[in-house]
């Protein structure tokens, strides 16, 4: 009996460095987000260097992904409540129709800032593996939240965040 109470606690012993080691390995592996070029929906484009200095959630989506219908509103929520304190709300559309995002945008009022990304550089360059996926960079321009897929916990997952990267000077 002792041997087996033994093999449990060193096997929850290793299963809890693991645990640590991974925390640890996942707070120190932020990076740098990819300069990337976008375009507005007015054709011109921006890159994403042009929003240094401010904190910006980078959200990627696209029309015919079934969680971005109930993302989408939530995110335009978030800049709302945020913009007028340094944080900006960019919804980074993948389709490789504009049409198909301009038909998900008719019925969607929004103010937050949409960006075009139709050959999908951005996305890979972010290394996006589903959709929607979000990314929260510091006002140096570190990713320091990733987020993957969409459900209503998320909203105050993301005011944490923003909370946490507003306090920070």
């Amino acid at each position: 009996m002792t041997m087996h109470i033994h093999r449990f606690f060193c096997a929850a012993f290793v299963l809890a460095l693991i645990a640590v080691a991974s925390d640890w390995v996942a707070a120190s592996a932020t990076r740098s987000a990819p300069n990337v070029r976008l375009q507005t929906a007015d054709g011109s484009s921006v890159q994403l260097a042009d929003y240094k200095g401010k904190i910006v959630v980078i959200d990627f989506w696209a029309s015919w992904c079934p969680p971005c219908k109930a993302s989408f509103p939530a995110l335009d929520a978030l800049h709302g409540e945020y913009q007028a304190r340094g944080v900006e709300v960019l919804a980074v559309n993948v389709d490789e129709r504009r049409r198909d995002a301009d038909a998900f945008l008719a019925g969607r009022p929004h103010s937050l800032t949409v960006l075009y990304d139709h050959e999908g550089t951005s996305a890979a360059a972010f290394g996006v593996k589903g959709m929607p996926s979000s990314f929260i960079v510091d006002r140096s321009g570190t990713i320091r939240f990733t987020h993957m897929g969409y459900s209503g916990s998320i909203d105050e997952t993301y005011r944490r965040e923003l909370a946490q990267l507003l306090a920070e000077h």
